[in-house]
């Protein structure tokens, strides 16, 4: 299954593979070889951190090379023009209450404050909509209705 990404989540990734790689990893690399140098690999409590330090970050950096690879890179700024929502849309719905919220529809790599995965019940069920519809998502709490205020690409 294809995973897509938006372009601003894919530079995030990027610049975390980046930072890891050529900042952390050679600074944990260097605290490795200052504890080692102090002795007792045994009970030196340093140079085992560092070590863990050291499998954490090669960990990061394996998931992130297979992400990064195998993303589709979306930039919403370069989508035709539509009225519909579709990955990387920003979307106002407004609830049964009359109360307004905005997501970007995003991979569920990228999410945070203002964010909402195609993935994730309401997402899916926004794909494809346009501004007027009314979706119907199942909660714990129960069924709710939105409806689609606005769509925008930014």
């Amino acid at each position: 299954m294809k995973k897509y990404i938006t372009l601003n989540g894919f530079e995030r990734l990027r610049e975390e593979f980046r930072r890891l790689l050529h900042e952390e990893r050679p600074r944990v690399t260097h605290e490795v070889t200052v504890a080692a140098a102090h002795g007792d690999r045994s009970e030196n409590y340093e140079y085992k951190l560092g070590k863990k330090k050291l499998r954490e970050i090669d960990a990061r950096l394996h998931r992130l090379q297979k992400q990064l690879e195998s993303f589709e890179v979306v930039d919403p700024a370069k989508r035709p023009r539509t009225d519909r929502v579709f990955f990387g849309a920003t979307v106002t719905i407004e609830d049964e209450d009359g109360e307004y919220t905005k997501y970007q529809i995003v991979g569920s790599e990228e999410l945070g404050p203002g964010c909402i995965s195609y993935e994730a019940p309401l997402g899916k069920a926004l794909l494809g909509k346009r501004e007027g519809d009314s979706v119907r998502v199942r909660r714990p709490a129960g069924e709710v209705e939105y409806t689609v205020v606005k769509v925008e690409w930014k």
